[in-house]
């Protein structure tokens, strides 16, 4: 057998696999299914461990599936519209779509060395024109249905992309691509219905039983299910009544004004009529529409001069308040504030100097708690100011109280609602799926006809490549892309250049990858035999939007008739993997820009320079750049980031240790639900075990055929504890503890006297149970040892219960509690005799030095403890 040399074994396997089909996907009448699918990624060119990781992650499991008699769906595709590939465009002067592609084929080259279990044919990218045009039918269906529909509304708008945000990419009140200060804008936007499904999507995480416990409850607050009261303020100048809805009407006793968002219908009153409420809701409007925004802003508001009747006292009357933190989206747009209890409100009142007034005291002394404190419902608390004759109730208890005040009085009702808004698809941007509608001037929105979908993105204008350069939407100002025809009437018309969130995309791909090829959006009997995702693996950051999206695009494909009733609910099951981190490694130096002093003088700016881990070596316990000598700081353990250096790139582990030794460190390290820092000598002892597993193979097949030996039962009874051990880790997605057993195994075959059959069967098994892991190490034994057909193909190896039956048990020994020994005793061998062979042992013996042991104590099965 030649030396192991990984990338020659890992190239003849993977062709071997490739002409052999054995990873395309196939319907069969005769075979259990099942679907595994990894959160596909986004084309930003360059593969890095954290792939790595949550690639092999699902290969592990189709691999094992495989093998166990199923037919696996196991796909791969590219997320691929978006922003970066414009503002890549913009840097380069190239194009999205260029960047896009090429980006996509380099992933795929790095990607196809790991020898993932992939139906590459099945591969598609959501900015392929197949996958977006039937993305525009679905669009079209979900309109006829009524589950989509356009109005105004104030969005996150960056002025620098000139696009709408997401409330997730707004981070600290700035774009999270240009780092612009984000602004409120009303614009015309399309919305799914998503809202009208939010108690069936709450109810539903009941039944999600195989998802990890916190992401339902991060869902469960995203939907944010609330039981309150809804009334309204009669006004003192007999205006139209101000409609609030609050969670806590407990503290309505407590009011201290009404506030309205500066996109109430009284504010955009007040705003056309003076130049002063304008200004004051411009500046308002430069905020951004996050809690996060809207938590860290300065509080600001306008005292409109409006007042209004509190609705237990008339003669309490309330002013009414213009402020920024404020949302239209929420709720009615407008509050009444309890300073004393609410930490906005309290900021607001004490900057205008408004009056705060508690109503819960300090039960021990009597004194009023102020200062934002604000109970639980579930806490037990005492009113000063409730609605019940009992002062000390829960806070649910006194919401119930008001509630039903309001409702006997006729001036309030009770209303659940929920904190999920609809969800917003409209982005002003070209990289994108074209919104299939046009814009008639006789006929107004018109849907687009199927048979003219796709709309196609334009590539260039009119012969010249699109220009992006130029901030905002090409489409826009696109010469003839936006003029056609419209389907209604036909005379000229315009095309909507709005373009679709990228949540859209992804909210679907897991239906389109059971029959990516159809001409419809999916196949009704392949959707049928393939849904739903039995195992959905990625990232938790994406546990709520995404999910949460794609739950919701499940029910509106299924009332369409595009899945069946049961992919209502499309993930089976959910893991979100830990990350691959790295050490960061950093100079301080001159970054060649000056910032001005107020003398006129320019002084230097001083940054952080990131380096790859292969620009450092260590010397002394210290790390230094390989070229200079400087020294570096090492900041320990951070997320692997492009924008750091700090990744590590598997197509340069692959050549140096091969594929396998990579998959079996990502694997081995730490559970997959926890991070795993990728280390230089972590990598190098895989690869050495895995060196160890290769000579082994070698040694047992240059045994004699016919050799016998001493232990072979031995043997094999670890082996049947091995495939019983190693199958219930990959099925329990515990594969570090699945490499601890091949490790256990390994040594145990290596130093086994065993006869040549039982070490040629131990080490066939150990390639089997390898074979997830490290697919190319595994066939390479499996062939070397005449199995036939390929390991992964083999029917997996399962343990005979006979030889999992302990006849023998080893006890230690643990002498005045420290560890000093061990036994092998009969499994069943009374106390008395377990007792016996213990004072015989060495140890013990020693420790006794000739007298008899104060104590002994046996526990059958488990240790002996003396006590001497």
């Amino acid at each position: 057998m030649p030396r192991y040399v990984a990338p020659e074994i890992e190239a003849r396997w993977q062709d071997a696999w490739e002409k052999a089909g054995i990873f395309k996907a196939k319907r069969s009448a005769d075979k259990p299914k099942y679907y595994v699918l990894e959160m596909f990624p986004y084309p930003s060119g360059k593969l890095h461990m954290g792939h790595v990781r949550n690639y092999t992650m699902g290969d592990v499991i189709a691999r094992y599936k495989l093998s166990t008699g199923h037919s696996v769906l196991h796909p791969m595709g590219f997320d691929a519209f978006g922003m970066p590939a414009e503002n890549a465009a913009m840097a380069s002067g190239g194009h999205p779509k260029d960047w896009t592609y090429a980006n996509i084929g380099t992933m795929v080259e790095q990607m196809k060395p790991l020898g993932l279990s992939l139906d590459w044919s099945r591969m598609f990218a959501t900015c392929d024109e197949s996958y977006y045009g039937q993305q525009q039918a679905l669009f079209l269906d979900f309109l006829e249905k009524g589950l989509v529909y356009r109005k105004n509304a104030v969005v996150n708008w960056d002025p620098v992309d000139m696009t709408v945000l997401a409330n997730e990419q707004v981070e600290g009140g700035r774009g999270w691509r240009s780092g612009a200060l984000v602004e409120r804008r009303e614009l015309t936007q399309w919305f799914f219905k998503i809202s009208d499904y939010s108690d069936e999507l709450l109810t539903a995480l009941d039944t999600l039983e195989n998802w990890p416990a916190k992401v339902r409850l991060m869902q469960e607050n995203w939907i944010g299910k609330s039981r309150g009261l809804q009334f309204s303020f009669v006004r003192t100048d007999g205006g139209d009544p101000i409609e609030v809805y609050t969670t806590r009407p407990d503290t309505l006793n407590g009011a201290s004004f009404v506030g309205i968002s500066p996109d109430h219908p009284i504010a955009k009153a007040l705003e056309a009529e003076s130049a002063e409420v304008a200004a004051f809701v411009a500046e308002c409007r430069k905020g951004g529409t996050t809690e996060e925004a809207i938590e860290t802003a300065e509080k600001l508001g306008y005292d409109t001069g409006i007042r209004v009747k509190h609705p237990l006292n008339p003669d309490w009357e309330l002013p009414v308040w213009i402020a920024n933190f404020i949302l239209m989206d929420y709720g009615t747009g407008a509050i009444f504030a309890c300073p004393a209890h609410d930490q906005r409100d309290y900021e607001f009142a004490t900057k205008y100097d408004l009056p705060i007034i508690p109503v819960f005291e300090n039960p021990e002394d009597d004194s009023p708690l102020t200062e934002a404190y604000v109970p639980t419902k579930a806490e037990k608390v005492r009113y000063i100011r409730g609605f019940a004759g009992d002062d000390d109730q829960t806070g649910e208890d006194a919401v119930n109280a008001a509630v039903d005040k309001a409702e006997a009085e006729g001036w309030g009702e009770g209303v659940t609602k929920f904190r999920l808004r609809d969800w917003g698809l409209s982005r002003q941007r070209y990289w994108g799926c074209p919104i299939p509608v046009v814009h008639c001037p006789d006929c107004g929105v018109v849907p687009e006809k199927k048979e003219n979908l796709p709309i196609a993105l334009p590539y260039d204008e009119d012969g010249k490549a699109i220009d992006f350069s130029v901030p905002g939407n090409p489409l826009d100002r696109h010469p003839s892309w936006r003029n056609c025809a419209c389907p209604a009437c036909g005379k000229p018309a315009q095309r909507e250049t709005d373009t679709m969130d990228t949540f859209v995309d992804s909210s679907w791909y897991f239906a389109r990858f059971t029959a990516p090829d159809a001409d419809t959006p999916t196949r009704m009997e392949d959707a049928e035999y393939w849904m739903n995702v039995d195992q959905y693996i990625g990232g938790v950051e994406h546990a709520i939007l995404h999910l949460l999206y794609s739950r919701f695009f499940a029910r509106a494909m299924q009332i369409c008739g595009h899945l069946p009733e049961k992919a209502i609910e499309p993930f089976d099951a959910l893991f979100t993997q830990g990350m691959v981190t790295h050490a960061i490694y950093a100079t301080w130096e001159d970054t060649g820009r000056f910032t001005k002093l107020e003398d006129g003088h320019e002084e230097p700016i001083y940054g952080y320079k990131y380096h790859y881990p292969e620009e450092v070596e260590f010397r002394d316990g210290k790390t230094f750049l390989k070229d200079g000598g400087a020294e570096v700081e090492v900041i320990p353990s951070a997320k692997m980031s492009k924008s750091k250096n700090n990744v590590v790139d598997p197509l340069h582990i692959i050549s140096s240790y091969g594929a396998d030794t990579a998959r079996w460190f990502v694997l081995s390290d730490s559970p997959p639900e926890r991070d795993v820092e990728w280390t230089a000598s972590g990598a190098e002892a895989a690869y050495k075990h895995l060196n160890r597993v290769w000579n082994l193979c070698d040694r047992i097949g240059e045994m004699n055929s016919g050799a016998s030996g001493n232990g072979d039962e031995d043997l094999l009874r670890e082996m049947h504890k091995a495939i019983r051990d190693v199958t219930l880790s990959i099925e329990t997605f515990g594969f570090n503890a699945a490499i601890a057993k091949l490790y256990s195994f390994t040594n145990t075959l290596a130093k086994s006297k065993a006869g040549t059959a039982a070490q040629k069967q131990a080490i066939m098994t150990l390639a089997q149970l390898m074979s997830p892991m490290t697919p190319h190490l595994a066939e390479d034994i499996w062939n070397h040892q005449g199995g036939e057909g390929l390991c992964a193909t083999a029917p997996w190896p399962v343990a005979d219960e006979s030889m999992l039956v302990e006849d023998s048990v080893t006890l230690p020994i643990q002498i005045n509690g420290k560890r000093r020994g061990e036994i092998t005793v009969a499994k069943d061998l009374a106390k008395d005799e377990v007792e016996k062979i213990a004072l015989a042992h060495e140890a013990v013996q020693k420790a006794l030095n000739g007298s008899a042991p104060k104590k002994v104590i046996v526990v059958p099965g488990r240790i002996v403890n003396v006590v001497a």
